[in-house]
């Protein structure tokens, strides 16, 4: 028997099923989207998240609609125009980046607000 050789060892990757991370574009406007990035970490910080979706629930936003939220200035007072200042292409990376830390909150806090958290 012969050893095989190391393109036959190696992994075959089914890259139907694969997960795809896209590449992090840079932003145009650097120092705007590093501040709204911020505010959506600290917002989505373990010791703020709980208040965070108390304010959207008393409010009555919901949580989906970034830029409802931002516009209220629950993410923070000077979010919503420095929002308004990036480009289409950066607001979209937010509103990602944004989407993102609202599905990785925990899934005890998740339950608790299920309504604001709910499809409706």
């Amino acid at each position: 028997m012969s050893q095989p050789n190391a393109a036959s060892t190696s992994w075959n990757v089914d890259r139907t099923t694969a997960l795809y991370e896209r590449p992090a574009l840079e932003p145009q406007d650097v120092a705007s989207f590093n501040a709204v990035k911020g505010d959506i970490e600290t917002s989505f910080s373990s010791g703020q998240v709980a208040r965070f979706l108390e304010s959207l629930t008393r409010t009555g936003l919901r949580i989906r609609e970034f830029e409802s939220v931002a516009s209220a200035g629950k993410l923070g007072l000077q979010t919503a125009p420095l929002y308004a200042k990036l480009s289409a292409g950066d607001q979209g990376q937010i509103r990602e980046l944004y989407l993102a830390k609202l599905e990785q909150v925990d899934p005890a806090l998740r339950k608790k607000f299920f309504k604001l958290y709910a499809y409706y």
